[in-house]
């Protein structure tokens, strides 16, 4: 199992040198990755940071972590534009970037304040062909694409991807919905959520979807899956909290921080404890 922090990008922590710092500690204390949210509002009058830019300020700042954003909406970008900055920011980084992509919602007000689609399956065809769209482009090779929401006409990007065969893309979905994790079992790896920010998917249903993955996967690659969670620095009290999900098939425990429940100092202190560990 790997371990990694998962920063909010507002309020306090919406200044991208200060995540640039916070990614170095991280790394130096011994996790293994270090997330971010791409949200473009969180609450009346929060401040928000560009999660591409700061991902880009952590990457120069850091030289081992696994980096990326979970995750991206991908109805509010053109595919094309996240093919780029993702090859972009491979390269940066080398070849530590992870591509989390889902269908975002509107929690924040973030479809309805700007007009987007409401409708999910809407916003799940848009998911689909971007995802056609970013892999093809990341060939190298000319690429065409006719979709209901995306065209593109011969077009070839270079340079490719610094990882192969492809940066990573891991998928985010709602629990037991199944469809996500079609889509997921197509790609990297799966980002299981239960719906809100207050209740944690189980280890019994990690297994459940990591049965129902395998069966939908036509390729042996690795596949990772992404538990949200959080562990207190207190390592038997966290072996207690963290080997059900390493038995359940879980590959990245990532550090959930809530700005409203974790402050700064408390975050620091957490990071400095370092990662939980797993006893053989």
């Amino acid at each position: 199992m790997h371990f990694a922090i998962d920063f909010p990008l507002s309020g306090e922590y919406s200044e991208p040198r200060l995540l640039a710092e916070l990614a170095r500690d991280v790394e130096n204390a011994g996790w293994d990755g270090c997330f971010v949210w791409d949200h473009l509002l969180a609450g009346e009058g929060e401040r928000v940071a560009d999660s591409w830019i700061t991902l880009a300020a952590m990457a120069a700042a850091t030289g081992r972590i696994r980096l990326g954003p979970l995750v991206t909406p991908l109805f509010r970008r053109h595919p094309w534009r996240v093919a780029r900055e993702a090859v972009t920011l491979d390269l940066l980084s080398g070849g530590r970037l992870v591509l989390g992509v889902g269908l975002g919602g509107d929690v924040f007000g973030e479809i309805s304040t700007f007009h987007g689609p409401a409708n999910d399956h809407t916003r799940a065809e848009m998911l689909d062909e971007s995802l056609a769209i970013i892999t093809g482009l990341w060939s190298g090779e000319r690429f065409s694409f006719s979709g209901n929401h995306y065209q593109v006409t011969a077009a070839q990007f270079l340079p490719t991807p610094m990882q192969s065969p492809r940066i990573p893309i891991w998928v985010a979905g709602t629990w037991p919905r199944k469809a996500p994790f079609r889509r997921a079992a197509r790609y990297d790896g799966a980002i299981p959520v239960a719906g809100d920010f207050s209740t944690a998917v189980t280890p019994a249903q990690v297994t459940d979807l990591i049965a129902f993955v395998r069966r939908s996967r036509t390729s042996d690659a690795p596949f990772d899956v992404v538990h949200y969670g959080t562990t207190t620095g207190d390592h038997e009290q966290d072996q207690r909290i963290v080997a059900p999900y390493a038995r359940a098939g879980v590959t990245w425990w990532v550090e959930a921080i809530a700005p409203a429940r974790h402050s700064l100092s408390d975050v620091r202190r957490r990071i400095h404890q370092g990662p939980p560990s797993v006893d053989p």
